[in-house]
């Protein structure tokens, strides 16, 4: 009796195990956009990080986002079974918030308040902030698992239709091992593109023709690669910002089809539809939230960072 009560748990867990890879594999298929935006993001993040400490950069944002799927499991979960009518309102707010980051970003780049900054005087100004390196890469860390914990959610709640029909263990492990292994697969990837430029300096110094070149190769691109994640990763957040609101909202959904009439594919629609929507998103929660730091007399931008 023992023996065959162990083959049947033994099948059960293998029963699981297999329907988790099936529902794992189905599930990234659907959040295979986000991710991309998702590792964009978080290579940005970690741009500008003493050499040194990029490694330990990545690493702790890397356990803000452990901690980020631990709360967001369990509360995508108990919120789709319990109140899903709350599902989308959450989504549509984290979407907000990305493009009101993004648009900041570009309104930054396009419009510099005041005169170019020399390194000189923005070094002055980081000295008469009070500010020590280690307080200024906690801020990093923070905006990065702060960012990253809208982009999770989005994975989790998008991963929540495929595991809806099944029973709660399988939903509960399958949602898990998502988590893990997106967390893994991004920060892992992170890492790697950050340290670029180390593993080519180290190649270089190599002897031989082929390895140094490359060595020397990987150098010379990780900055315009570094340069180039940093505009993708603020091209992701309207695109993923306005995905949501365009996906959610009947009238704008509408948008897609219009656009979809005009001969576009599906794909280049849906990208042109998420990024107007996203600047538009963005550019509102700006002005909101710029008035609302007027009326109290603050920093509006502090506010929110």
């Amino acid at each position: 009796m023992a023996g065959a009560s162990l083959l049947t748990l033994l099948d059960d867990i293998a029963t699981l195990l297999d329907d988790v890879a099936v529902l794992t594999k189905a599930a990234a298929k659907r959040t295979a956009g986000v991710l991309g935006d998702d590792l964009a993001l978080n290579a940005q993040q970690v741009a500008g990080v003493r050499a040194h400490r990029e490694l330990p950069v990545v690493w702790s944002v890397f356990k803000g986002s452990l901690v980020n799927k631990a709360i967001l499991v369990p509360a995508a979960l108990l919120i789709s079974i319990f109140v899903p009518v709350l599902v989308v309102p959450l989504m549509m707010i984290g979407g907000a918030y990305l493009c009101y980051e993004g648009f900041e970003k570009v309104l930054h780049r396009l419009l510099p308040h005041g005169p170019k900054e020399d390194p000189e005087a923005r070094a002055a100004a980081v000295l008469a902030s009070g500010d020590t390196p280690e307080d200024m890469e906690k801020k990093k860390v923070k905006g990065a698992v702060r960012t990253d914990f809208i982009l999770s959610a989005e994975i989790i709640v998008l991963s929540l239709p495929v595991v809806a029909d099944r029973p709660m263990l399988t939903q509960v492990a399958a949602l898990v091992a998502i988590a893990l292994a997106v967390t893994f697969l991004v920060y892992g990837l992170v890492a790697g593109i950050v340290k670029m430029d180390d593993v080519g300096l180290w190649m270089s110094r190599l002897r031989g023709k082929l390895v140094p070149a490359l060595g020397r190769g990987l150098v010379y691109v990780t900055p315009w690669m570094m340069k180039g994640l940093s505009i993708v990763g603020t091209v992701a957040m309207f695109l993923v910002g306005g995905g949501i609101f365009v996906h959610n909202i009947g009238v704008l959904h509408h948008l897609l089809e219009v656009m979809q009439g005009w001969g576009l594919p599906g794909f280049v629609a849906d990208m042109l539809a998420g990024l107007v929507v996203g600047l538009v998103v963005g550019g509102l929660v700006f002005v909101a939230v710029s008035l609302a730091g007027r009326l109290r007399g603050g920093d509006s931008t502090e506010a929110v960072h």
